[in-house]
């Protein structure tokens, strides 16, 4: 019999330990989330910012609701004074002036996978933040979390553990034999105007063990039936953005395989630069080894975003300027920087978008959201240049 200095740890503790990390969850749920447990949008916009947001003038926004075209917001009872405009509203007026910047019909939707297969370098921080800064914008979103760990799916206000069924609200059914033609069953409005969500669920961890023993028999269906999937809800949506497993398997493969434009967070420091470096490498040989089963792929951008970078750290400005030499004309100019606000808001399962009230006036937030707001724009710029319909404009503004 073996003998141990300490207690061993058997199934019992495992499953004690499990238990309370429900716990833990269930606590934090009841903390941040809003009453019913279902997170809410109380982000509002006064009427200057709605009409940035609009590209109309404070006027027009105010004639429209003295003509009826639009409706005027709540007042204080107390003071009579506007309480401001939601997205909701925002996106309303968009509509009434024609302002809503979607896609041609004829223009492909961005399918973007925001990929590295190693873990902690921001991956899921930048999945979140994209998204609600396109939603902000106007753009009809869709997010698919592919991630067994469901970080993104936690960040959108539910719990994976009991709001999702794997059964029935993941990709994991799509992906049996026999299972639904599209991915329109496993679609789910979120609090965010605009934006929709597939959820994950560690259940879907299975779905590597159905991928690995059909690949034996039917390789091109393994490869390629997230891209069919995502290609049968993709033209209600501008902006499809995928969150893939922080490693190499079946389901990063075909995440790979779907998407048409990549975004590499890649943090300044020896390991994930090294990490960085070896899924290129990786991604590289695996997509020419299965191009030869399923076609060649090819990606309208792929770039490279340094995340979690820390100024004052001279490893991490030497690894940046080296990561500047190195990739040029593919890294993003905007850099996200290791900051305490995302750390703030992401132990509270939120977003920097979504931080309301005092927090959002200090220093640290209009860094934070500088920078955020800087990456977004750029992304933005990128997926513009692979609509058609934006050229002209693009040309007029001198970026074309």
């Amino acid at each position: 019999m073996d003998s141990y200095v300490l207690p061993p740890v058997a199934l019992a503790e495992l499953d004690t330990l499990s238990s309370r990390a429900a716990t833990v969850i269930a606590r934090l749920r009841e903390r941040v989330y809003a009453p019913g447990t279902r997170k809410t949008l109380d982000i509002q916009f006064n009427v200057r910012s709605a009409a940035e947001m609009v590209g109309r003038s404070e006027k027009l926004i105010r004639d429209a609701e003295a003509d009826g075209r639009l409706p005027e917001p709540d007042k204080d009872p107390d003071t009579n004074r506007r309480l401001g405009y939601s997205l909701a509203d925002v996106n309303r007026m968009r509509e009434v002036f024609g302002t809503l910047p979607h896609r041609a019909q004829d223009d492909p939707p961005a399918v973007i996978a925001v990929q590295n297969f190693k873990g902690g370098v921001g991956k899921s921080t930048l999945v979140t933040h994209l998204a609600q800064f396109f939603a902000l914008k106007g753009y009809r979103v869709c997010v698919i979390d592919c991630d067994s760990q469901a970080s993104t799916t936690a960040v959108f206000g539910l719990n994976p553990d009991v709001d999702v069924d794997e059964d029935e609200d993941t990709l994991y059914p799509f992906f049996r034999h026999g299972g639904p033609r599209t991915l329109h069953y496993a679609l789910r409005a979120t609090y965010w105007p605009g934006i929709a969500l597939i959820p994950a669920n560690l259940g879907l961890y299975d779905a590597e063990y159905e991928f690995a023993a059909r690949m034996v028999r039917d390789q091109k269906f393994v490869l390629d039936r997230l891209r069919e999937g995502v290609e049968s809800i993709a033209g209600q949506f501008d902006i499809v953005i995928l969150d893939p497993p922080p490693a190499l398997g079946m389901l990063s493969l075909s995440v790979l395989r779907a998407a048409n434009a990549l975004i590499v967070p890649a943090p300044p420091n020896n390991i994930d630069f090294a990490s960085t470096a070896h899924f290129l490498k990786m991604m590289a040989t695996t997509l020419a080894e299965i191009s030869e089963i399923g076609g060649a792929r090819q990606f309208a951008f792929v770039k490279i975003a340094a995340t979690k970078m820390n100024d004052q750290k001279s490893a991490h400005v030497a690894i940046k300027r080296m990561m500047d030499a190195v990739f040029a004309r593919d890294m993003l100019e905007t850099v996200i920087k290791d900051s305490a606000e995302i750390d703030n808001a992401t132990a509270n399962l939120r977003t920097v978008y979504e931080l309301t009230g005092p927090a959002t006036r200090t220093e640290t937030h209009r860094r934070c959201r500088a920078y955020l707001d800087a990456f977004g724009r750029e992304v933005d710029l990128l997926v513009r240049k692979t609509w058609p319909s934006h050229h002209g404009k693009l040309r007029k503004e001198g970026i074309l």
